[in-house]
């Protein structure tokens, strides 16, 4: 069993949108890209940019900051895809999340983690696990598991799905 485990301490990836830091859970993130060729695929929601060929893979690709209601994702020299798995109601679906740059790997330990604000939005409390204090900054550590629903799940799927008719 690794330290980190042992003492309750978590890695987290961190990411910018904007002006802002998110995490996502070490243990769901498979890769980080460069960015790349997006295809966009007709009928998919805003926040679905497309899909992307990973190693003869279709996977669909999520501006997180469409999601979140910024304005879209442009492309620069630190722009990335974060290549992620998600599990929505027992099934794992492989998604690439747009974003404008890719941080660092940090440890947090539990005591480390505020409990996400309550700002009237049950919405927004269900996939902000909690708000890690690193460096006088706080990050915003999201599940995401619970950032996308089944049915924008059931997009993605589509989106992929429709990608690889597209390929063939």
């Amino acid at each position: 069993m690794n330290m980190a485990t042992t003492r309750g301490m978590t890695q987290y990836l961190t990411y910018k949108l904007a002006d802002e830091v998110f995490a996502f859970d070490i243990a769901k993130v498979r890769e980080v890209l460069d960015f790349t060729a997006i295809t966009k695929v007709p009928r998919t929601p805003d926040f679905m940019r497309g899909v992307i060929n990973l190693r003869g893979s279709v996977v669909p690709v999520v501006d997180m900051k469409l999601k979140f209601g910024m304005p879209m994702t442009e492309r620069n020299v630190n722009t990335c895809v974060i290549i992620v798995e998600v599990n929505v109601d027992g099934s794992t679906t492989v998604l690439g999340a747009l974003a404008d740059s890719v941080q660092e790997v940090i440890d947090l330990e539990p005591e480390h983690i505020e409990p996400a604000p309550r700002i009237g939005s049950a919405v927004y409390h269900d996939f902000v696990l909690g708000m890690g204090k690193r460096d006088n900054r706080f990050v915003m550590i999201l599940d995401l598991d619970k950032v996308f629903s089944a049915r924008e799940i059931a997009a993605a799927q589509a989106t992929r799905d429709e990608g690889e008719t597209l390929a063939a």
